[in-house]
């Protein structure tokens, strides 16, 4: 997968931009705070209408602006070339939220384009995957599932309506003591049911990604590294596959007393070691940013393997705080799928192949 061509309008602080960026690498330079994120940004919307930064509506089109517009061509493996156009309007317009027309067919929610455009973001927000809470790791893998098996975020969100029932239930049971407690048991129980049958499988679909992704990760650190450290990824699971009903069961009382269910995948986490210590607590910032750099490749291997399109990445501020050696690698697996990268230091991809712009107030200059 490839994008072809692209042109905002009005998107936050770009009034409007036409790129049409290589085959492979294209470098977006610039100084800090010129609209290199926001162009990488609106590429990811093409992923399903979602920022990485998790813009609000408002926040994505410029200022005095009635909404905000992307036009951009795909071009699969295969060679087919897709038309997307995907606006962005305030509210009170005609059209308020994110709709998506692909191909010339009637609009539909952005969110409709998931799965259609695979990408992989990374951006220094995303070094929080180490040293971060598990909640940042759980959705690092549950984002990638949701790209590349449809049925996931379905799945994903019943177990979260659920899980939100489940929570109201036994805070009332806390402060509401007057409820019949056989009442309070047997809907606890039917709930149980649903998040079990369904956590089950979320947790499947987890072990079975890592099971794909954790090798490739760590022959990507031991490449970028040159052999410095090992990294390994484990699943730290509170229940082994089979026995999420029977945890729930085991810690009623112990949740009834909470007010709040304390187990199922929502509070499961992944792993992180270096030579086998916890990179949460040794790792330095570049080996932080060599971790997180990684994983990022491997999911976008893990996603080629999976769905036979090579998805295109895109690299935020990639290259600081990491020595010439592993710059140099870097360059070199750029060259293996389209990619694109915004950096401040125009000294260290300037003299790369590829195509080469600059983002200044806005306005992009393709050189």
């Amino acid at each position: 997968m490839r994008l072809a061509s692209l042109t905002l309008e009005n998107y936050r602080n770009i009034a409007a931009a036409s790129l049409v960026p290589g085959p492979e690498l294209t470098v977006i330079c610039g100084n800090n705070g010129q609209g290199k994120t926001n162009l990488l940004e609106a590429v990811w919307l093409l992923t399903g209408g979602k920022s990485f930064r998790g813009g609000k509506d408002i926040e994505l089109i410029r200022r005095d602006a009635p909404f905000a517009a992307l036009e951009a061509v795909t071009v699969g493996d295969n060679g087919k070339e897709n038309q997307i156009r995907l606006t962005v309007g305030a509210a009170g317009t005609e059209r308020p939220g994110r709709y998506a027309v692909w191909n010339g067919a009637a609009p539909k929610r952005a969110s409709s384009l998931a799965g259609s455009f695979p990408a992989v973001v990374f951006d220094p927000g995303h070094l929080s995957l180490v040293k971060g809470p598990p909640d940042g790791r759980r959705r690092f893998l549950d984002a990638a599932l949701c790209q590349l098996y449809p049925g996931y975020l379905a799945l994903y969100r019943r177990y979260t309506r659920v899980l939100q029932q489940k929570n109201s239930l036994l805070r009332r049971s806390s402060i509401q003591p007057e409820i019949p407690l056989r009442e309070k048991l047997d809907l606890l129980e039917v709930l149980n049911l649903e998040l079990a049958r369904c956590g089950e499988e979320i947790q499947s679909r987890r072990r079975d990604y890592l099971a794909l992704l954790s090798p490739m990760a760590a022959d990507n650190y031991r490449e970028l590294s040159r052999g410095a450290e090992q990294l390994s990824i484990r699943y730290e699971a509170q229940f082994e596959p089979g026995g999420m009903a029977q945890l729930l069961a085991r810690r009623r009382d112990e949740e009834l007393r909470a007010g709040q269910s304390l187990c199922g995948p929502h509070r499961e986490d992944l792993a992180l070691d270096l030579d086998g210590q916890p990179a949460r607590s040794f790792a330095s910032q570049g080996q932080q940013r060599s971790v997180v750099l990684s994983l990022k490749m491997a999911e976008a291997d893990a996603s080629a393997r999976i769905t036979g399109e090579r998805p295109v990445l895109l690299l935020d501020d990639v290259l600081s705080e990491l020595d010439e050696g592993r710059r140099a690698y870097l360059l070199t697996r750029m060259r293996e799928r389209q990619t694109f990268v915004t950096s401040c230091d125009d000294a260290a991809l300037l003299h790369t192949d590829g195509v080469i712009c600059r983002m200044e107030g806005g306005v992009l200059t393709q050189l």
